[in-house]
Parts: structure tokens; C-alpha cells; sequence
């Protein structure tokens, strides 16, 4: 008998069962030497309620693989994109790119002292910029040229809130993919940083295909979920890319029965919201570029993703509550119990998961 949707509780779930308590010494606030030593927690969901994990090395990853899977990687590249000035009175203003806008206009996140206003001038070592109005929490603001070359010459690496020091010769190289192509993310999508040339290399000596999107990762992954009811989260929009020849790939790849494999929330969010958007499956995807603001939280109707690989996230946040609802509540956080116990690195420069699909979803 096929197994129903696992609901770990009848009430409506709630932020607070997302949480899990950290020791903050897990939070990983440096890369290792290697990309690929990393630890990797193998996570079969599909026994009940709780899942099987299996300690394992990234280095090791390819084994878990077969000749007809695909893995999908976003090719985004993070931009330098955290940037200091000062009001004319000599407060300092801090700033961090969320996306830039047409023409000189950006959407950016910023913090002074006293509150911001349309007019309002900032000076910065690349000239001054001007503040012209709100959107929601985000500040809309006029630069000297065009947003992305500006904070490419002028802002500095834009490390997450967690690792709790200043960027260093290393954060330009390390918190980047060795993918990373399309320029405009502010965030890294952390699941591709493990993969160096060495693994790549043996994933295609399998037979094993690899394709790419692109999503422009915002600040807003960061954002945590305030409400106590997680569906009155709104999440910021992010610019997507989805390839038209990534689209066949996937399409040849449930043909010869293989597995399509996000490598990381990100492609996860971006190929599901190309298949809402189409109201198709992974056989009829088409190549599709715009906005998403997904929120994938359980109960979400899967239609392309079949295994993810992913980092350890933090609690309460909407990425913990995708990994959730892939492999189901209770077999993550037994997951997150599991490393937490074993010591694993959590967050970007952490360690990562890999999760094939529920057994009720094959």
C-alpha cells in the first residue's frame, strides 16, 4: 500500500516547530583548506517518522550517483556587494545590495542611525548616491552609473550575519562557486561551494550530466521568519534564469529514468517556480526568465526536483522549512539532531546534506 503525506501533527504547523538549539562553536566562520573535505550527512527520509543517516565526505559524493542523474547548479556569481558611506552630517551608513533595478537604481538594505528619507544624499569612495523612496523594507537609490560595476569597484565581499568577522584574502575566492558565471547575487548558493575540479571531473567520468540556472541570490535569504504563522511570510523576489537547454536535459533525464538533483535550495526554488509558472511538470519545463518569490513550505506539490543536496540551515528559516517539507519534518530535524550530536560545521562554510526523495513521492 502506498504510504499517505506524513503529518507529524493535526494542528497547523508553526514557526517555533522549526527551531532547534545550536551550539554557536558549530557555526562555521572559516572555509576549510579543501573544498571537498567537508562532511556530507546522507539522509534517506523514506523510513518512518524518523529518517537514516549515514556519516560521510563530500569527496565521496560521485559514489552516491548514477550514469542517467543530472545535477543542477546555479551558475550566479556573488558580487562585492556590501558598502560603507556617510551623510553629509558625518553618520555612517551601512548598505547592502538586495538587487539592482534598470538604469542607476538599485534596491538596497540600509542602516543608519536616523531613519533614511527620499533626498537624502550618502557619500561613498565611489562617488555620492541619493536616496529616492521605500519599497516595503527596501530603500530604492540612485547611483553614479549603473548599480553592479559601482559595487564591483567600490563594495567589499558581503559575508553572512553569522560568520562573525571582516572578509579576508581568502572569502573572494572560497565564498564563490567554481560554477559561478552570471554576476548579481549577494549571497552565495552555499551547496556548490564543496564541488572543486577533482569532483566534477569524477561526477562526468560516471556518465553523469551536469546543467545550470541562474537565480540571483538577495539579502533576503538571510531574512528570518518572524510570524508565528509561516504563511504570513513574505519572501523578497529574486531574479531567475531558467536555460532552455537545461530544460531538455531534464526532460532526457526522466526519460532514461534518472534523477534530477539540485545543488541547493536556490536551483530547488528556481526549477519549481518555472513549473508553477508553466503549470507543468519536469517534462514539459521550458526555458523561462523573470521574478520569483517562492515560498516552499510543506504541503508544496513537487514537480521537478527528485534529490537535493544542501547546507545545514538556520532555525526558523524558510530554507529549513524547504528542506522540510522535501524530506519531511521529523526526518530533518532528527537530521540537524544527528549532526548537531556528531559536530557537524553549520551555515554557508559548513557542511552539507544529501537528500534523495521520500518514498511517497517516487
Amino acid at each position: 500500500m502506498k504510504a499517505g503525506r506524513c503529518l507529524p501533527n493535526m494542528r497547523a504547523v508553526r514557526t517555533a516547530d522549526y527551531d532547534f538549539d545550536l551550539p554557536p562553536e558549530l557555526i562555521a566562520q572559516h572555509p576549510l583548506a579543501e573544498r571537498a573535505a567537508s562532511r556530507l550527512l546522507e539522509l534517506d527520509p523514506a523510513p518512518r517518522p524518523a529518517g537514516t543517516c549515514t556519516d560521510r565526505i563530500f569527496r565521496d559524493f560521485p559514489e552516491l550517483l548514477a550514469p542517467q542523474d543530472l545535477l543542477v547548479f546555479n551558475d550566479t556569481r556573488v558580487v562585492p556587494a556590501r558598502l560603507q558611506g556617510r551623510k553629509p552630517s558625518g553618520g555612517a551608513v551601512e548598505m547592502l545590495l538586495e538587487r539592482p533595478l534598470a538604469g542607476d537604481r538599485a534596491l538596497l538594505h540600509m542602516r543608519a542611525s536616523k531613519p533614511l528619507r527620499p533626498g537624502q544624499i550618502v557619500h561613498t569612495a565611489g562617488g555620492d548616491l541619493v536616496v529616492e523612496g521605500r519599497e516595503a523594507d527596501l530603500f530604492v537609490v540612485r547611483f553614479p552609473g549603473p548599480a553592479l560595476p559601482f559595487f564591483e569597484q567600490h563594495g567589499a565581499i558581503p559575508l553572512p550575519p553569522y560568520i562573525e568577522r571582516a572578509p579576508d584574502a581568502q572569502d573572494p575566492e572560497r565564498y564563490q562557486s567554481v560554477l559561478a558565471r552570471v554576476p548579481g547575487a549577494v549571497a552565495a548558493p552555499t551547496a556548490s561551494l564543496h564541488f572543486d575540479a577533482d569532483v566534477l571531473a569524477r561526477i562526468a567520468a560516471r556518465g553523469v550530466r551536469r546543467a545550470t540556472l541562474t537565480l540571483h541570490v538577495g539579502a533576503g535569504t538571510f531574512r528570518p521568519v518572524r510570524d508565528d504563522d509561516p504563511t504570513a511570510h513574505r519572501m523578497h523576489s529574486e531574479w531567475l534564469e531558467l536555460p532552455a537547454a537545461t530544460c531538455e536535459a531534464i526532460a532526457a533525464t526522466r526519460a532514461a529514468g534518472g534523477r534530477v538533483i539540485a545543488i541547493g535550495t536556490t536551483v530547488v526554488r528556481a526549477l519549481e517556480a518555472c513549473a508553477r509558472a508553466q503549470s507543468g511538470g519536469a517534462d514539459g519545463l521550458r526555458g523561462w526568465s523573470g521574478d520569483t518569490d517562492i515560498f516552499i513550505r510543506e504541503g508544496h506539490d513537487w514537480r521537478v526536483v527528485d534529490a537535493l543536496v544542501t547546507n545545514f540551515h538556520l532555525p526558523r528559516s524558510t530554507l529549513l522549512m524547504l528542506v522540510s517539507a522535501f524530506a519531511g519534518r521529523t526526518a530533518t530535524l532528527d537530521a540537524y539532531a544527528h549532526a548537531i550530536s556528531q559536530r557537524y560545521r553549520f551555515f554557508s562554510y559548513g557542511d552539507a546534506m544529501f537528500i534523495p526523495r521520500r518514498a511517497d513521492r517516487a
